[in-house]
């Protein structure tokens, strides 16, 4: 997969960003949580179908500036910046699990700058709080001074015993028991977790991430008036369902497809390319729309 990555540095701050495929509609992608702009998960679909692919590392992710993630106001308002450097007036947001409120945001602030809104497992609203143990669990394992040793020791261990660190890490991605996933996951999978686990890295970025998800409002998702697409598996363990419903109920232009695949990673297991079919459809459709 061909990929550009570079940096655009204004104000003090810096922002990493890729650009992946040729030229094509653009597609601004709010990658997930433990990511950056190396993210691979549903590219191959879009670049195959045509569209360029920008993916700024979000706030502390990466080379990003964790300061740019003192709100997702900020934030949005550097990736608009990113946007203009790169000359590019509107695009299509595709946001993904933890990068969710920062697609809400940004489509619900900037609607001049949005043909359509994709959320893909995403968070919607306030995610874990201080009181849950999923919270204080990654105060520890992902704070800046640790984080580096976390993803380096699951990256080995993934790499030496792939099969035995899928096992372990499914029951976090998915409601299902480890029997049913098998019945509804390819063997492909497994490589792609082993893969997916030798590119994470949280950085500041993950933490940001838990302290931005309760500014996300009712009123931003109310005022988002982009067509918009909801990618949810019915199985996601790791971002509740009702994130999906509670976007799909207070976005007005907005259509729900409930996924079956066996978890929080949609791009893997069996229907994958319906999936990804269904995204480039409803791209398609609204692309050249007011370019």
């Amino acid at each position: 997969m061909e990929r550009i990555i570079d940096t655009y540095t204004i104000d003090g701050q810096t922002i990493e960003y890729s650009i992946t495929g040729k030229e094509g509609e653009q597609v601004l992608v709010m990658h997930g949580g433990h990511s950056n702009c190396n993210e691979e998960f549903g590219y191959e679909s879009l670049i195959k179908s045509g569209f360029m692919i920008i993916t700024p590392s979000r706030a502390g992710y990466g080379r990003t500036s964790k300061e740019i993630g003192e709100s997702l106001s900020e934030a949005c308002g550097y990736y608009v910046k990113l946007l203009n450097h790169l000359g590019i007036e509107k695009v299509h947001v595709l946001s993904v699990s933890a990068g969710g409120p920062s697609g809400l945001y940004f489509a619900s602030h900037y609607p001049k700058r949005v043909k359509t809104l994709t959320l893909q497992s995403a968070v919607t609203k306030e995610w874990h709080t201080p009181k849950d143990k999923i919270y204080k669990l990654a105060q520890i394992l992902f704070h800046p001074s640790s984080e580096k040793m976390t993803w380096k020791l699951t990256s080995t261990m993934s790499n030496r015993f792939p099969k035995f660190i899928f096992k372990q890490m499914v029951p976090s991605f998915s409601k299902l028991s480890y029997k049913q996933i098998k019945d509804k996951m390819m063997e492909e999978d497994i490589d792609e977790v082993q893969k997916m686990n030798n590119r994470q890295r949280s950085g500041s970025g993950f933490l940001i991430d838990l302290l931005q998800t309760k500014e996300i409002t009712s009123k931003d998702l109310k005022d988002i008036s982009s067509p918009t697409l909801i990618m949810h598996s019915k199985h996601d363990g790791a971002v509740p369902f009702e994130h999906a419903h509670n976007a799909h109920i207070q976005i007005s232009d907005s259509k729900l497809c409930i996924l079956d695949s066996w978890g929080h990673l949609i791009w893997l297991g069996e229907g994958f390319k319906d999936i990804d079919g269904t995204l480039v459809d409803f791209l398609t459709r609204y692309s050249k729309v007011d370019s």
